[in-house]
């Protein structure tokens, strides 16, 4: 069957249609890490009534979402200048396609109202927590050695990744993360996977990159804990 091209009439259109599909994306794999046995076990969700699950199931999805809008934000992506306004564009798209998402599926103007703020609550959070996180990775990077551009460009790029991943343990756990590294460590991961693809598609697939974000990860989960850079 040969492949149908779908045209665009402007940036937006091409913008909105693009957001839906990443919004998809994220809530996908936000219930994969939900439904994940060891994430279960760690949460603790068993014991945990209705209303705590949907609580921490909505706060994966946020920061799933949250995490595409940071990449799209990401001052380091290897994208054209030219490139950039349409990122923006794209960026701004995100929460509105997750509301249409939930109004499609019958949630109620009053329940959207309240996901459209925890979304631009959480983006807030989580860029202002940017810059913690990366003066905490530098200070401990530069306890080891002296910083050159390669370790520069490497706390940048893992930036956005553990902004999320902080933040939305923090919340899974409403904040008494003391003993719970191994349940930030999943998180961590199963973002990290998430947050690779978006950047391989973003700068022109390439394999090399996903490799690269795979072995900083291992270097700087074993040492991480979730208290540091709070």
């Amino acid at each position: 069957m040969p492949s149908v091209r779908v045209q665009f009439e402007s940036p937006k259109q091409m913008a909105d249609a693009t957001a839906t599909g990443l919004v998809q994306a994220a809530a996908h794999h936000a219930f994969e890490l939900f439904r994940n046995k060891e994430f279960r076990k760690l949460a603790g969700l068993e014991t945990l009534d209705q209303v705590e699950q949907d609580r921490i199931f909505n706060e994966l999805v946020v920061a799933y979402l949250v995490l595409i809008m940071l990449v799209l934000a990401a001052p380091d992506l290897r994208v054209p200048s030219e490139f950039r306004d349409y990122l923006a564009t794209l960026k701004e798209a995100v929460p509105k396609a997750y509301i249409d998402n939930l109004r499609t599926l019958g949630v109620e103007n009053e329940h959207l109202r309240v996901w459209e703020k925890l979304i631009s609550l959480r983006y807030e959070e989580y860029a202002k927590d940017r810059h913690e996180v990366r003066s905490a990775a530098m200070h401990l990077e530069s306890r080891k050695k002296n910083l050159d551009l390669d370790d520069l460009s490497i706390i940048q790029l893992l930036v956005p990744v553990q902004a999320a991943a902080i933040g939305c343990h923090r919340h899974v756990c409403r904040g008494n993360t003391d003993g719970r590294d191994e349940l930030f460590k999943l998180t961590l991961k199963a973002l990290s996977r998430f947050y690779a693809d978006i950047r391989i598609r973003l700068e022109g697939g390439e394999i090399t990159f996903f490799m690269r974000v795979r072995r900083l990860l291992r270097r700087i989960i074993r040492p991480w804990r979730t208290g540091r850079g709070r």
